[in-house]
Order: structure tokens, then sequence, then C-alpha cells
């Protein structure tokens, strides 16, 4: 078979102008793409685990046979001998968590506040250690710490690990941000669609497995134990071309370009990898690089703006997904259903995307969820299809823009701190997730709060976006000084796209 020959000549040569010469479903892409799917899958996993891990359960005391106001005596003066629990083998039972709802909700609590304090030290040391090493380290500590919940006998003692989990066992950070730049700017947004159906389908397998295994230690084993397979991901996944670049190490780069064309049977002009050109930055200082980031205005105040949108999607998306367990019908359906409404989210949004700019969709988006959630309290309560259905187009909102402000962050900061950068949006972001397990507590005031307030957050995240650069051809930039430029005019000197 005929190998295709690029010439891409003698002068300095971009890295996106090799990438683009890649086809993202041949075997290479395909096959890195699968292994990074797999970490989605695992991550959406883990990270809702916690709805039916520690899901409540019925319950009344074995010598209360009228059961009246039963946990406001329990609270005061009334103690129960014993508790009897309708499901005797869940995690509410064997903690004995009777009229003490708020040890429940505060497993998944735990989860998000550990996410966002491991997302400051993960994010940092993907940039400075590479995307491989950390990715690899945190996916197998996330099944070694889940599996070790399974076999917790304190209820303090699983909560702690709950934490260490979400700060060290999650390796979905480097895997985005590796995502992106193992491609080249035109096929970004497609190469992200793909691995996000791995997401996706990771939260649709969350509730087979939950039904499947109603006992709480073997449903962590079943969704944990196969975590380990990150082991083989040291051998089986190459590091990032473009940050090894960034860090001088040209040769290794250029290694696994070789060995990429190779696989897709594509010749590339050995003299022209020796060209390829990216502005060094290992002789300066990590934190020197975060002070030149946050020494530009423009810089600053989209980290604003993007902490916003991170808090306000991850606010919305576990809340709503909490909730759907709540809804009418079976809960395992229900939030299959709202995992699934990803997947045509994703679809749309990409397409979206792919021919329009970031900002006016990611507005339109906040928008009209906003004005979805807003409504959901004053539909009739005689036609329960009509609150579904509007539920549901709610979460697809919420898809639409928790999809752009994953890409749009990484694309408006440079290469040599974007993973930083992302995760400590990504991290600090994470106050909505942590907030979410408690929304249904706004109920006691009214039934329809919780939703007004997902609304109410989407509208204000939807102003801000007003104070963003509109993007769409330019390329990853890899400086403070490209990254200013973004959305500008190309005839100011600097060109940014392929």
């Amino acid at each position: 078979m005929e190998m295709d020959t690029v010439h891409v000549g003698d002068k300095k040569v971009d890295l996106d102008s090799v990438l683009d010469q890649f086809g993202l479903f041949k075997r290479y892409h395909l096959e890195r793409i699968g292994l990074i799917s797999l970490a989605l899958f695992a991550n959406a996993v883990y990270s809702m685990n916690y709805v039916f891990a520690t899901e409540a359960v019925s319950y009344s005391c074995k010598d209360d046979l009228e059961n009246i106001s039963l946990c406001k005596r329990y609270n005061s003066s009334y103690k129960c001998s014993e508790w009897v629990y309708e499901n005797p083998d869940s995690f509410f039972a064997y903690f004995d968590l009777a009229c003490q709802e708020w040890k429940r909700t505060l497993v998944g609590t735990v989860h998000s506040f550990g996410c966002m304090f491991g997302l400051l030290l993960v994010g940092p040391m993907s940039d400075r250690f590479g995307r491989k090493p950390i990715a690899v380290i945190t996916g197998v500590l996330g099944a070694v710490f889940g599996t070790l919940r399974s076999f917790s006998l304190w209820y303090w003692f699983y909560v702690a690990l709950e934490f260490i989990e979400g700060a060290i066992g999650d390796n979905v950070s480097p895997m985005f941000v590796m995502t992106l730049e193992l491609v080249s700017t035109k096929k970004k947004l497609l190469a992200f669609f793909t691995v996000i159906i791995g997401f996706v389908l990771g939260g649709a397998t969350l509730p087979l497995i939950a039904w499947a295994t109603p006992n709480w230690r073997w449903f962590l084993r079943a969704i944990y134990l196969p975590g380990f397979l990150f082991l083989g991901y040291k051998y089986f996944l190459d590091e990032s071309p473009r940050w090894l670049l960034t860090k001088g190490r040209k040769d290794e780069a250029v290694t696994i370009l070789k060995n990429a064309a190779k696989k897709n049977k594509l010749a590339i002009d050995t003299d022209s990898l020796q060209n390829l050109t990216c502005e060094v930055t290992e002789k300066v200082p990590f934190t020197e690089l975060l002070k030149q980031t946050f020494m530009s205005k423009k810089l600053r105040n989209r980290f604003i703006v993007c902490l916003i949108w991170w808090t306000t999607s991850t606010f919305v998306n576990y809340g709503l997904m909490i909730n759907s367990v709540s809804l009418q019908g079976n809960k395992y359906v229900n939030f299959m259903l709202a995992a699934l409404i990803d997947l045509p989210g994703s679809l749309i949004i990409t397409y979206i995307l792919t021919n329009c700019r970031r900002k006016y969709p990611l507005m339109l988006s906040f928008f009209t969820g906003a004005a979805l959630c807003i409504a959901q309290p004053f539909l009739p309560t005689h036609l329960p299809w009509l609150s579904i259905m509007v539920y549901m187009a709610g979460k697809l909102m919420c898809t639409f823009y928790f999809y752009i402000t994953y890409i749009y962050t990484a694309e408006l900061f440079p290469t040599y701190t974007r993973n930083s950068m992302h995760s400590l949006c990504s991290s600090i972001g994470r106050i909505g997730s942590i907030v979410a397990p408690q929304t249904p507590l706004l109920e006691m005031y009214w039934p329809g709060l919780p939703s007004f307030v997902f609304g109410l957050a989407a509208f204000i995240a939807g102003l801000t976006t007003l104070l963003v650069p509109d993007i769409v051809d330019d390329a990853l930039p890899d400086t403070v000084h490209q990254a200013e430029l973004l959305g500008e005019s190309k005839s100011v000197g600097l060109t940014l796209k392929n």
C-alpha cells in the first residue's frame, strides 16, 4: 500500500500544520481517542456514584407503630431502640443514618470538595511533569481509594476516602487537555465530541450497575476495580507533542509524530519535523509563568468570567442530575435519560460550534436554560409529562453551555499554563457541585426554589459572557501575548490561524 507523503518545506513549521495532516479517524488517533474516552467514562461513573451508593431508603422505628413526627421526636428527647430499614444492605442502613439526612448528602459535597482541592494540584503537576504521567497516576489512585472505600467499617473513614479519591484520583483534567493538544485547531471540536461520548456512556451505565448491584459495597467494587487498567496507559498512551515542544523536548515530540505517521501510513518529511517551532518556557519558573498570566488584565478578566461559567455549569448540571431520581417514574431510567441527553446535546453543539463562533451560542444556551428552569415550578401539576420534558430540555441547555465552557476556557489561555488555568477554573468552579447536593433543602421554603435558583445562576452567567472575546479559527495560543490578541484582527502582525 502506498503511503501519502507530506512536504511542508524547509521553513519554520508550526505544529498545527503537521497535526492537520493526520486523519482523526485513522489508527493512531482512534487508539488515543479510545483511551481518553475510557478515562472520561470512568470519571462520569466515579463523580456521580454517591447518588446511588448513598441513596436514602425508607425506614421506621421497630417499637413505634404510629411513626408520627418520628425524626422530630428522635432529635429531641425520644430515642429509638432499633431502626428498621427497607433495604438492610444499603449504605444508609449499614451506617444507621435514620433521621440524619445531612450525613447522606454530605458524601456528595465532600467528593466535590475533594475534586476542587485536587484540581489545584493536578493541573499544575500536569503542566510541569506532563499530561501522561499525571493521567496514569491519578487514574490508578482513583481505583485504589474507591475500592478501599467499599471495605469501610466507619462512616467518617468512608467520607475521608471520598475526599482523597476526589482530590488525587481523577485524571479527566490532563486527559481533556491532551485531547485538545493531540489534534490541530481545525479538528479539536470533533475530537472533543468523540471523547465526550465516553462520558455520556459512563453516566448512562452508572444506573445500570446500581440496578444490578443493590449492595453498596459490591456496587463500589464493580465500578472501581476496572480502574486498575489505567496502569496500562503507561505503555499505550503517548505524551502530548505540544507540551513536549513548549518544554524544549523537540526530539521526543518528533519521535512521537514519526511513530504516529508510521501507524497511519503517512510519510512526513523528516527535515520539516526538525523545523518544528514553538516558544520554549522550560527556563522560566512555573510560578513566574502563572504570574505572567495574571499580570495581564485581559487574562484576569477572562479568568473571573470562566469561574462564573464553571460554577454555574457544575451547579446546574449536578443539581439536575441529583434531582432526576426524584422525578415521577423509575429512578434508574430517569437518571439514564438525564445522562443520555448529553449525547444529542454534544452532537448538536459540536455542529453549531463548527459553523459558528463561541460567544453567542454560549449566551443563548445560558439564557434559554435559565428560562426553562425558572418556568419549571409554574407548570401544571397534572401534566407530569410536560414537567419531565421541560426538565430534560433544561438539562439539554446545560449540556450546551457546559460543553462550550470546557472548550472555551482552554482556548482562552496560553499553552504553558493552559492546564493550570483550566484546572483552576474547574477547581474553584466546583463550588457549584459542592452546593448542588444541598439544594433539596430549599424546598422547605418553596418547592420551586431550587429550579428558580438554577435559572437565576444561568442568567447571570449568560450576561458575563459579554466580557470575553469571540473566537473560532484562532490557533491555541502559546504565550500570554498571543492569548491577549485572541479575537482581534489578524492584521495586527501575529497570525494565529492555521
